[in-house]
C-alpha cells in the first residue's frame, strides 16, 4: 500500500533540500547518507552509482527511509519509508538535473572528477509511510 505525500511536503522536495537517505547494511546496522532528490508525483528519485553501499543494501534489500529536514526549519521534518526500484534508464539524466537544481550547473561542471564515476542509476522510492510534522 502507498502513502500520498501532502502538498506542503511535495511543495518541500521541489526546492533544494536535502534529505538523508538510512539504508540496511548486511548486518542489519543502518546505513545514512545526505542526497539530493527529486519528485514524481509521490515517489522521490535520488541518483547514485554502481557498487556504493546505499545501492549494494538496496539491491538486497529494498527497504529504505528518507528523512527531510529544511535547514532553515529544523522543528519541521518528514520521514517517508518505502520500498525502492532501481534503474539504469535516466541515470545521467537525473543526475544533471539535480545538479541544476541544486548547484545551477550540470553535474560534470560542478564535479570534473565524476568523468570517472561508475554507472549512474536513478533510485525510485515508493512511499509506503509519511510521518512529521509538516
Amino acid at each position: 500500500m502507498s502513502a500520498a505525500l501532502s502538498d506542503e511536503l511535495k511543495s518541500l522536495l521541489d526546492t533544494p533540500v536535502f534529505v538523508t537517505v538510512a539504508t540496511i547494511q548486511p548486518d542489519g546496522s543502518p546505513q545514512l547518507s545526505p542526497v539530493w532528490v527529486a519528485r514524481d508525483g509521490d515517489d522521490i528519485l535520488f541518483s547514485t552509482t554502481v557498487g556504493r553501499q546505499k545501492e549494494r543494501n538496496l539491491r538486497r534489500d529494498p527497504r529504505v527511509t528518507v528523512l527531510l529536514q529544511p535547514f532553515d526549519a529544523p522543528y519541521t521534518y518528514a520521514e517517508i519509508r518505502g520500498t525502492a526500484e532501481i534503474t539504469t534508464e535516466g541515470g545521467p539524466e537525473l543526475i544533471d538535473e539535480l545538479s541544476r537544481k541544486y548547484t545551477g550547473k550540470d553535474y560534470a561542471d560542478f564535479n570534473p572528477a565524476s568523468k570517472d564515476d561508475a554507472q549512474r542509476v536513478v533510485v525510485r522510492i515508493r512511499p509506503r509511510k509519511v510521518v512529521g510534522r509538516l
